[in-house]
């Protein structure tokens, strides 16, 4: 930036000055952000009588610059560090060249892409709040000679002006995107939820509570009870990740299993053709853990499949003894199955407790590090296997959160408790 003496400062003529107050005054309409970025460049050329002019954003996350005004497909990108919009933006200071081709810091990217000649340039830096950086104005090619001290002035009170009318205008469009997208989020929690049990059904004999509690607005965590021709179909599902990818796919498994099953579909062949479905469905990186099975209320059987759910915890309540269960086969979507295997069954006899937790209980972990585990999870129903269900379900999360001594929760937790009544035949 050209130094001048203190006894002759530039000053901004009347006519400027009108143009600017303006320009100001559109900028604080409430216009898009590609909008306001053109009349920030028509005032560009206008008030500096330059033959052109391009706007540059700076995007923090990247470290990057891009060209948004004018606009060209695709749209120039730089370096922060980069040429001299880059150095402006780094400097925070005016850059004015009279010959761009001889000076080592211009790019040239911009006229190569549109075979335009550029000879004078100015960089002016867009800065925000606490100088916080917003982008770079560049005036080319003042139409009579190069750009003087009187430009830099006004090219300096023009930037200061659209610095913040385009912070004002990003974060008015961010908060919109975040209302938006938090309209969207309740949406998809409120689709989840329909999708889970609001009342538990009445199974003579048994004691039934099924809960589930998400890291966020929407977990990849589910679970089902519901009768189904006399038996109770019994689904615990946990999708790998977290959100609302991981929440569609344990949706999709419960409708293709709420389905077959009303086809008349075998356990067997449920979950054959579901995670072959799956497995064609989901991204390599993704599958589901699930139990799923069938609770026949005369038998007191559970006959049950678990692809990669696990521990299954079966409380005897005659000796009060905890018996574990391991997954039986591969998660669910993992690879395409031409048989679903053998199905695993428990017997359910009176005061019994068949308890599915998923790994947000088990893995949570306390400020040491140290996970709940399933010894904790033991001690729990060795105590209150008397209550109901719904009590001890709240046992068993009170205990979780209280272990974890403030931790956030990182997992998904979901539980599913089933007891068969003392004294019931």
């Amino acid at each position: 930036m050209t130094t001048t003496p203190a006894s002759t400062p530039p000053r901004l003529s009347q006519d400027a000055l009108a143009r600017i107050l303006d320009v100001t005054q559109q900028l604080a309409q409430p216009n898009d952000l590609i909008h306001m970025l053109t009349q920030v460049v028509d005032a560009g050329k206008s008030v500096l009588s330059a033959d052109k002019c391009a706007l540059w954003l700076y995007d923090a996350t990247s470290d990057e610059l891009t060209m948004r005004v004018p606009e060209l497909k695709p749209p120039p990108r730089m370096l922060a560090a980069q040429g001299l919009v880059g150095e402006c933006l780094a400097s925070r200071e005016i850059i004015n060249v009279a010959n761009a081709y001889s000076d080592p810091r211009f790019s040239g990217i911009v006229d190569k892409a549109t075979g335009y000649k550029t000879h004078s340039i100015l960089s002016v830096p867009l800065l925000g709040w606490e100088m916080q950086p917003v982008g770079v104005l560049q005036l080319l090619n003042k139409h009579a000679g190069g750009f003087d001290e009187s430009d830099e002035l006004l090219a300096a009170t023009l930037a200061a002006q659209c610095a913040v009318a385009l912070q004002r205008a990003q974060l008015t469009e961010a908060l919109m995107l975040k209302e938006r997208l938090d309209e969207e989020v309740a949406l998809a929690r409120e689709i989840q939820m329909s999708t889970l049990p609001t009342e538990m059904p009445h199974l003579p004999g048994y004691d039934l509570h099924g809960h589930f509690v998400p890291t966020g607005q929407a977990g990849g965590d589910l679970f089902d009870l519901v009768i189904l021709d006399g038996q109770l179909f019994v689904l615990l599902g946990d999708a790998t990740g977290h959100g609302f990818g991981p929440a569609l796919s344990a949706t999709q498994m419960q409708a293709m299993l709420r389905v077959a099953f009303r086809c008349g579909a075998s356990l067997d062949e449920a979950y054959r053709h579901v995670n072959n479905q799956l497995a064609e469905d989901l991204p390599d990186d993704r599958f589901i853990t699930a139990f799923m099975g069938f609770l026949d209320p005369q038998s007191h059987q559970v006959r049950f499949h678990s692809g990669g759910q696990g521990p299954i915890l079966h409380f005897r309540a005659a000796d009060e003894r905890c018996e574990w269960q391991r997954p039986t086969t591969f998660p669910v979507g993992i690879m395409e199955l031409t048989h679903a295997g053998e199905s695993q069954v428990l017997q359910l006899d009176p005061g019994d407790v068949l308890v599915l937790l998923s790994d947000g209980i088990y893995e949570y972990e306390s400020k040491q590090g140290v996970a709940f585990g399933e010894e904790r999870v033991a001690d729990l129903l060795r105590y209150h296997h008397r209550l109901p269900m719904v009590e001890l379900g709240k046992q068993i999360l009170n205990a979780t959160f209280e272990h974890g001594e403030g931790v956030s929760q990182q997992d998904d937790i979901t539980l599913v408790l089933i007891r068969r009544l003392p004294g019931e035949k």
